[in-house]
């Protein structure tokens, strides 16, 4: 299965600020074998895509609406996403659910109408420490998965992507151990598997580097959701470069 590393820009580097990174990532990355997106701010979506139009880097949205249009102040919707050059949108963030209030239910809602208008979700699931502490890791990615799937199309499991990002880690410098990553990607698929028969990618989205990518990628994970690093083009790279290594050798 290809990797696919995506790059989650959060909300930094709107408009105009965004071409630059956006330019020196397309000279970077060139001709990348492994899927490469970037998710850049609302404002600069198009912008980017302009720069990165043909290099095989795709550009996604951080988000989307379940409805195309209408009385949905402040959302973006999947029509909106396609017209600026986006392919992929991801949905459910920790940080969504935390700040936000998005929940399983709205997440599937979101991914499903990105999925009828061609569009990748890239769906986020993972527990808190809280959670992790209490032994409740599999009831918090079930119970969140379940919430999500219930809304999703039968056949849209397969034209997603899930990212695995154990709250605790995101943003903090300090990534899950590779056995923690693996036995909730195994998780992940195992469900999936038992109620669809297959799965999708499964990326790991708890501050990935490019000095601890290779551990996760080249044991089974399937890419990862980059946050910091993705604002440095050279990391950024470095990882899609470690990812393509690992798929020339597998």
């Amino acid at each position: 299965m290809q990797k696919l590393i995506a790059g989650n820009w959060k909300m930094n580097y709107g408009g105009a600020d965004a071409v630059p990174l956006a330019t020196a990532l397309k000279s970077k990355i060139v001709d990348p074998k492994c899927g490469v997106c970037v998710c850049p701010p609302f404002t600069a979506i198009a912008a980017v895509a302009r720069v990165l139009l043909g290099t095989g880097i795709a550009v996604g949205g951080q988000n989307v609406a379940w409805e195309d249009k209408g009385a949905f102040t402040g959302e973006i919707s999947a029509p909106m996403l396609h017209e600026w050059g986006a392919t992929y949108a991801i949905v459910g963030h920790s940080e969504r659910r935390t700040y936000f209030c998005e929940d399983a239910v709205t997440t599937g809602k979101r991914a499903l109408n990105a999925l009828k208008h061609g569009i990748m979700p890239i769906l986020c699931v993972g527990e808190t420490l809280e959670e992790r502490r209490a032994g409740a890791i599999e009831n918090a990615l079930k119970a969140q998965l379940e919430g999500a799937f219930a809304h999703i199309d039968a056949g849209g499991e397969q034209s997603l992507v899930v990212a695995y990002e154990p709250i605790w880690a995101i943003g903090t410098g300090v990534p899950a151990t590779v056995e923690n990553a693996l036995s909730a990607v195994g998780f992940i698929r195992a469900w999936l598997i038992s109620k669809y028969g297959v799965a999708p990618k499964v990326l790991y989205g708890g501050s990935m580097t490019a000095l601890n990518a290779h551990e996760f990628l080249s044991k089974g994970i399937d890419g990862g959701l980059i946050g910091g690093a993705s604002l440095k083009p050279e990391e950024f790279a470095d990882i899609v470069r470690i990812a393509e290594k690992i798929m020339r050798n597998a």
